[in-house]
C-alpha cells in the first residue's frame, strides 16, 4: 500500500486529496481558499469529521504546510514519510507532454514557458509545486496534464486555418483542456457500459461546469475537443465567451477604445453566462432568475444549451455515430434544468428517448437518463480528476520511474 497526494493549485486556492493506493481509498480531502487575501480558509474532511478554520494564508507554501501539519495532527498519517508521491494537476502541457511526467526543474521550466497559453493557471501550478517540494523534501512529484489526453487528435482536428508557418513557429493550435476528466469519464464508461472493451466504442463526453468542454472519444482515445489554443475556446461558459468570430475582438476594441488585453480580459472573465444574463456566472443563480421570468437569464440559459447542442451535433458527425453521451462536472452532474435544455435541443435530430422525470432533481450520482429503446444511451457520470492523478502516481511508483 502506498499513500499519494493529488493536488490542484489555483491562483488563490489549493485543493487536495490523500489516497491509499491501489485501493483508491480517500483518507482525507480538503481545500485551502483565499490564499494571499487578508483572511484565508483551511478545510479538511476525514473519517466522519469536517473541520474549517479561518486564518491568514499568505502564500501557497503556508497552505501546503497547513495541509501536511493537519495530516499528522489528526492522525491521518503517522508520519509524512508515508507519503510516497505528490501528483499535481497541470492545465497546459503544450505539444511537449502526451502523458504525465516527473515534475522536476526541467519540466517546470517548460510549464512556465507555456504561461502565455495559460496565464490563469500556469503560475499557480509552479507555485504549488515549489510549496510541496519545500514541505516534503525528497518526495517525488509528477505533473498530470489536462492537455495530454487530447494529444491523439489528428492535424485536421487540431490545426487552425492560419498560415501554416505561424502554426509551426509559434505552436499555435488546438490543445484542449479537461483531458484528465474526459479520460476518467471514458475509462469509467467503458468499464460500466461496454464490458471494459474500448475497441468500437463511440463516446461523447460533456464536461460542463463553470469551465466547459466536450470531447469526441473513439476507441477510448480523443479525436476532437472543443477548447482551443486556451480554455477560452469552445462552448459558452460561466464567464468565458467560447468560440467567437475573430473579428469581434477588432470591432469591439475599435468601438470601445479598449486594448486587446482589456478586451481579452472581458472575454475571459466578464462574458458567458455572466455577461449575457447580467445575473451571475453560477448556473444556479441563472436558473433561479430564469424561473422568475428574467428575460436575460432565460436567454443566457438558451444560448448556453444551444452552444453545447451544436457541438453534440458536430461531434456526432465526426464520430460517425454515438453510442453514449455523458453529462459530468458541476452543471452536468447537478443541473436537471440545463441537462434538459441541452437534450431538448438534440433529441429530435438524434432520436433520443429520455426519461425526463428521472432527470429532475438528479444531483451528483451516476444514472442512466435514456430509456431502453433510445438509440443512444445518455448517462450522468460524476467525474474524478483526483483519482486519475493518484493512479498516475501509483503507476509511476510500481514501475520504478520515481
Amino acid at each position: 500500500m502506498y499513500k499519494v497526494m493529488a493536488v490542484n493549485c489555483g491562483s488563490s486556492s489549493l485543493k487536495y486529496k490523500l489516497y491509499e493506493m491501489p485501493e483508491e481509498k480517500v483518507l482525507c480531502s480538503g481545500n485551502v481558499e483565499r490564499i494571499g487575501l487578508e483572511e484565508g480558509i483551511f478545510g479538511i474532511k476525514f473519517a466522519d469529521q469536517k473541520i474549517e478554520v479561518k486564518l491568514p494564508v499568505p502564500d501557497h507554501a503556508v497552505g501546503a504546510k497547513l495541509v501536511l501539519d493537519a495530516l499528522t495532527k489528526y492522525g491521518i498519517v503517522g508520519s509524512l514519510d508515508e507519503i510516497k508521491c505528490v501528483g499535481h494537476r497541470v492545465v497546459q502541457g503544450g505539444k511537449y507532454f502526451s502523458s504525465s511526467a516527473e515534475f522536476d526543474q526541467k519540466n517546470a521550466d517548460i510549464i512556465e514557458s507555456l504561461t502565455p497559453l495559460d496565464p490563469l493557471h500556469a503560475p499557480a501550478h509552479i507555485t504549488g509545486w515549489k510549496a510541496f517540494c519545500k514541505a516534503l523534501p525528497g518526495v517525488p512529484s509528477i505533473a498530470v496534464f489536462d492537455t495530454a489526453f487530447h494529444q491523439t487528435m489528428e492535424p485536421e482536428d487540431y490545426l487552425f486555418p492560419i498560415p501554416f508557418e505561424l502554426s509551426e513557429k509559434y505552436d499555435c493550435r488546438r490543445y484542449g483542456a479537461h483531458g484528465t476528466s474526459h479520460n476518467y469519464l471514458a475509462d469509467t464508461a467503458i468499464e460500466h457500459y461496454f464490458g471494459g472493451k474500448k475497441e468500437g466504442t463511440r463516446i461523447l463526453s460533456c464536461h460542463i461546469g463553470s469551465g466547459s468542454s466536450l470531447c469526441a472519444i473513439k476507441d477510448g482515445k480523443c479525436i476532437a475537443t472543443t477548447m482551443g489554443l486556451t480554455p477560452l475556446g469552445g462552448v459558452m461558459m460561466g464567464t468565458r465567451t467560447g468560440d467567437l468570430d475573430p473579428s469581434v475582438m477588432d470591432y469591439l476594441c475599435n468601438c470601445t477604445g479598449k486594448s486587446v488585453d482589456e478586451m481579452y480580459d472581458i472575454f475571459n472573465k466578464k462574458s458567458g453566462l455572466l455577461g449575457v444574463s447580467g445575473v451571475s456566472s453560477d448556473t444556479r443563480d441563472v436558473e433561479a432568475a430564469a424561473k422568475e421570468g428574467n428575460k436575460r437569464a432565460i436567454l443566457a440559459a438558451k444560448l448556453f444549451a444551444r452552444r453545447v447542442a451544436d457541438y453534440i451535433g458536430q461531434y456526432y458527425v465526426r464520430l460517425g455515430r454515438v453510442d453514449l453521451i455523458i453529462f459530468s462536472a458541476g452543471i452536468g452532474e447537478n443541473s436537471g434544468y440545463f441537462r434538459e435544455a441541452i437534450l431538448k435541443d438534440v433529441e429530435e435530430a438524434l432520436g433520443l428517448k429520455i426519461d425526463y422525470a428521472k432527470n429532475v432533481g438528479l444531483r451528483g450520482k451516476e444514472e442512466v437518463l435514456s430509456t431502453p429503446d433510445s438509440p443512444i444511451k445518455v448517462v450522468v457520470l460524476p467525474t474524478d480528476e483526483e483519482v486519475m492523478i493518484a493512479r498516475d502516481c501509483y503507476r509511476r511508483i510500481v514501475d520504478g520511474r520515481i
